[in-house]
């Protein structure tokens, strides 16, 4: 029985009870991944980290989280009233939704009831959750506007235009995923990878997803809309208590779920590595073993992004720009061009393996003539990098910096008097005698 047909016969208790169990998970693994996040990096940098609420300091999330319940909240007066309370729960909200498509397992029994791990499987599963991140950003977007303040209104355009050129990049990573597995459904792309996984496969398309998926998160070093070195705190400097609580939720939220779905499409979902799959026929993939892999899966690729965090400084913004667009779309377009030649020549009945690698080398070759032959701008001799044509903008060369004036002495005090220039103090100390007598002879 298939995947989709285990869901449709699910009671309505059943399907509550996923619900609670998924929304339940996602919070348990924010309040972990916080607690994570901050012993790995506190590791790296040779300090302890927090080990004093509860036992190694796993209570420190859940205290910290009391802890913003419970701060004052404040609104600015320039704010737009209802849209600034809309902003952190429209974040909120399509981070849970877009975890329901993802498969934690197989066919397992739950209370009597045979049904899967997995909350609904779409026919466009894998769409629901680059349109539920899509749909995240408009949170960030409604709430650097609605602020009333130019460093999350900066924010806020960032996060937009990261949102658009990183989307593009993440979708394309997923079309050779779709192109070998015949399906847009998450429970058939794990199907696809019986044989072995599409990491080694298809690695560029997994390279790219990868790197994506930090910017789309706006993790580091992609952090940029809320680069507290520029922008005091980006998007969410104005919020305050469960308002920004709800901003920190629904990141984390979002790591969780783009690692899953990363898990998914290149790692084999829920089935076991190659030497435990092999292991009792297969018995490792059955039953409430295959929840265990997938969340072991998902670790590695949240433990990546806590290694980025500590180990690579922020980007500038317009090294971002020219990663997405210059580097990561190209890829990605030219390794779907590939793809779809090589299936092409694969399932053509005259078409030889060796002519498809000739074919593939030709295209290769091409592609890497046209990347280290091409005429590079030249740069200015004197080094700087010009405001337009790209690269980080500097004032232009004919901009100078007035010189600072002298300062002027106060006059009517005692000893203060300005002297003349040119005036030295022997020559300033015999004009004022004389003036003084002139003075005084005018008098009498």
């Amino acid at each position: 029985m298939s995947t989709a047909q285990l869901l449709a016969n699910d009671p309505v208790w059943l399907t509550i009870v996923k619900v609670i169990a998924i929304f339940a998970f996602l919070v348990v693994m924010t309040l972990f991944m916080i607690w994570w996040e901050r012993r790995v990096v506190a590791r790296m940098q040779h300090r302890p980290g927090p080990n004093r609420v509860g036992p190694f300091g796993l209570l420190q999330s859940l205290a910290d989280g009391l802890k913003l319940a419970f701060k004052e909240d404040i609104r600015p007066v320039l704010a737009d009233r209802w849209v600034y309370f809309l902003a952190p729960v429209i974040s909120t909200i399509p981070a849970f939704t877009a975890f329901s498509v993802i498969p934690l397992g197989g066919e397992v029994s739950i209370f009597g009831h045979h049904t899967a791990l997995q909350l609904a499987d779409l026919p466009v599963g894998v769409l629901v959750v680059l349109a539920c991140s899509s749909l995240g950003v408009y949170g960030i977007v409604l709430s650097g506007w609605s602020s009333g303040s130019p460093y999350p209104l900066l924010g806020a355009l960032r996060s937009a235009a990261q949102v658009i050129s990183y989307e593009i990049a993440m979708g394309m990573s997923i079309v050779a995923v779709v192109l070998y597995s015949h399906s847009l459904s998450t429970s058939d792309i794990v199907t696809a990878q019986q044989s072995g996984w599409f990491v080694w496969l298809l690695f560029p398309s997994f390279a790219v997803y990868t790197i994506s998926m930090v910017g789309e998160t706006n993790r580091a070093p992609f952090d940029l809309p809320e680069a507290e070195s520029e922008l005091v705190g980006g998007f969410h400097t104005e919020y305050s208590s469960l308002k920004f609580a709800l901003f920190f939720l629904s990141e984390y939220i979002n790591m969780v779920t783009v690692s899953a779905l990363a898990t998914t499409m290149f790692l084999g979902g829920w089935r076991a590595p190659w030497p435990l799959s092999a292991v009792g026929g297969g018995v490792l993939n059955t039953g409430w073993w295959p929840l265990l892999w997938f969340v072991v899966k998902m670790l590695i690729f949240l433990f990546v992004y806590i290694w980025l965090r500590g180990t690579l400084p922020r980007y500038r913004y317009d090294q971002f720009m020219r990663l997405g667009w210059k580097v990561l779309v190209p890829i990605s377009l030219v390794w779907i061009v590939l793809i779809v030649g090589i299936r092409a020549f694969k399932n053509s009945p005259n078409v030889s393996p060796q002519q498809v690698l000739i074919a593939v080398g030709v295209v290769v070759a091409l592609i890497l003539a046209v990347t280290f032959l091409l005429p590079t701008r030249p740069e200015p001799e004197d080094g700087r990098i010009e405001l337009t044509g790209g690269g980080y903008p500097v004032p232009p060369i004919d901009l100078k910096v007035p010189q600072t004036p002298p300062r002027r002495r106060r006059t009517g005090v005692p000893g203060t008097q300005r002297q003349p220039a040119g005036v030295t103090a022997g020559e300033d100390s015999s004009a004022s005698t004389a003036s003084s007598k002139e003075a005084s002879d005018g008098s009498v």
